[in-house]
């Protein structure tokens, strides 16, 4: 039988078979083979007695994340804040990059916009292309455009802690009852309340996963990601990137670099390229064998 994992816990996999839910082992094999199944992961298995299984193999996978552990995802769905915690820009940029190298989608999703529209993040993020919403958990403003935006797709939530991810799961859903962190109003940053990443099955078709936080990407970004790749993930500098006047530019502080004169033109935001220099900086500095291809 084939199914999709929802959940692994305590090294059990939870497997959703057409509504129902098989708590599965993995093979022997998986371990001597160094594979890890991950939520996401569309799997076959062999049923057993009283609603149990074995995994047998994973199906072929779109893309993977190990920080958070998640597979085949259509969408990150990055939820920040213009209000307390207020988010930096480079958090964000840094997970639409790993989303750009690893073929996924990225939604942008402004929160608490009853106390801080965030327009600034609005016009950085829009003008890059990406799909932004502004939205408040608080008194439902922007939830219905949301719920559109990931109906029928699986989506993985993530963001700074305290920027109301589980707050706008339980308002695209009410009953849903996410735990949900409180603010420390002495560091401005939210306790954490997600362990573990889950997939969860909503009314209007859509298949969300709440995950970590942003805290969570640390790793993963260099994982794959070598420091002439980085270009292409940054959309702006796309139309830029075959008219620079020396070949392996790294578009950083060349002279004759048209990334660089497309910054100066205002074309492409500050911010977004200062994101660029550091995240470019972090990919030189992991050695080629630490490494982790997709």
């Amino acid at each position: 039988m084939e199914g999709t994992i929802l959940k692994a816990l305590s090294g059990f996999y939870y497997v959703d078979c057409g509504g129902a839910l098989v708590r599965c082992r993995a093979r022997g094999r998986f371990r001597h083979e160094k594979v890890t199944p991950l939520v996401g992961d569309h799997v076959a298995f062999t049923p057993l007695e009283e609603g149990t299984g074995i995994l047998d193999r994973l199906l072929p996978r779109k893309n993977e994340f190990y920080r958070p552990a998640v597979a085949n995802i259509d969408q990150l769905v990055v939820v920040a804040s213009g209000a307390v915690p207020v988010t930096d820009p480079f958090l964000i940029d840094r997970v639409t990059a790993i989303a750009e190298h690893r073929n996924c989608g990225c939604l942008i999703c402004i929160n608490k916009c009853d106390l801080n529209e965030g327009e600034e993040l609005r016009r950085i993020y829009q003008a890059a292309g990406f799909p932004t919403l502004q939205v408040s958990a608080e008194t439902g403003q922007g939830i219905p455009a949301l719920a559109e935006a990931i109906s029928g797709k699986v989506s993985a939530f993530t963001g700074n802690s305290g920027v109301g991810k589980s707050s706008i799961l339980n308002a695209l859903e009410p009953g849903f009852c996410l735990p949900v962190g409180e603010i420390s109003d002495k560091l401005g940053r939210g306790r954490h309340t997600t362990r573990h990443v889950e997939l969860f099955r909503l009314k209007n078709g859509a298949i969300v996963a709440d995950t970590p936080g942003f805290s969570s990407f640390d790793g993963d970004f260099s994982e794959g990601m070598r420091p002439e790749m980085l270009p292409e993930a940054f959309r702006e500098f796309r139309p830029y990137l075959d008219q620079c006047r020396f070949i392996g530019c790294s578009h950083v502080k060349e002279k004759g670099c048209a990334v660089l004169a497309a910054l100066a033109e205002g074309k492409i935001p500050s911010s977004r390229h200062a994101s660029y220099v550091r995240l470019y900086q972090q990919a030189k500095e992991v050695c080629p064998w630490e490494q982790r291809e997709h």
